[in-house]
């Protein structure tokens, strides 16, 4: 039996960069040029507006942004939409679909950072920050565990919920213990050991709340190791 495209003859044309049937040709396709996959992940959390991308992308020019996030809307990744009054900006969010990647990307992150070429040093924005945790979250080590966390990054709050799982979601909230802080002191603190002591007296954090329980969130994500 001969395979038929199932596609809608309304679909926009695609560049096709392989001429292969593979999902993972496809997934190339849709997002792969570079920074497409750095945009949904700055989305994961919830819509952004132009500005607040570009704020969290500071290598990628207001042009290229603008083509990558037509090219993602076409391809059904991302839509857009008019906040109403008094905001009445455009903001930019995942589809359903979209947001289904995420699986996608924790995985290739887990498996990326066993390279020795992982650089530590390199910035972190504050979403790649929460997607780290997302990934690296260890049950083991969260066992019994029940409690709210959040994160002031400059003008950017989350919230992470702890259990068997992890959640986190853009915003303010209540919360046991606050980290107020930068991604790369939260990174130095979780990934490097760096004691908070050291990050207060540097005066990079201010910590509320629980000390105990901010002593043990720092040891819940755990690196793979190094290939």
């Amino acid at each position: 039996m001969k395979l038929k495209k199932v596609t809608p003859t309304a679909d926009p044309p695609r560049n096709r960069w392989y001429d292969d049937a593979c999902g993972t040709a496809l997934a190339l396709e849709l997002v792969g040029e570079r920074w497409s996959l750095l945009i949904v992940r700055e989305l994961m959390f919830g819509g952004r507006r132009f500005g607040e991308l570009k704020a969290s992308l500071p290598g990628i020019s207001a042009n290229i942004l603008t083509q990558r996030l037509e090219g993602l809307e076409a391809s059904g990744i991302l839509t857009r939409r008019k906040l109403p009054p008094p905001a009445s900006v455009q903001v930019y969010e995942l589809t359903p679909w979209g947001y289904q990647s995420e699986r996608a990307i924790q995985e290739l992150g887990r498996w990326a950072v066993r390279s020795h070429d992982h650089d530590v040093t390199l910035p972190l924005s504050p979403a790649s920050m929460m997607m780290s945790f997302r990934t690296m979250y260890s049950k083991e080590r969260a066992a019994g565990i029940n409690a709210c966390v959040a994160f002031r990054m400059g003008p950017e709050s989350f919230v992470a919920t702890l259990g068997e799982g992890i959640e986190i979601r853009r915003g303010d909230g209540e919360a046991d213990a606050t980290f107020e802080t930068d991604p790369m002191t939260l990174a130095s603190l979780v990934y490097g050991g760096r004691p908070i002591a050291d990050a207060e007296s540097a005066g990079a954090l201010k910590l509320t709340g629980d000390r105990a329980l901010a002593e043990r969130f720092v040891t819940l994500f755990v690196l793979p190791e190094k290939i």
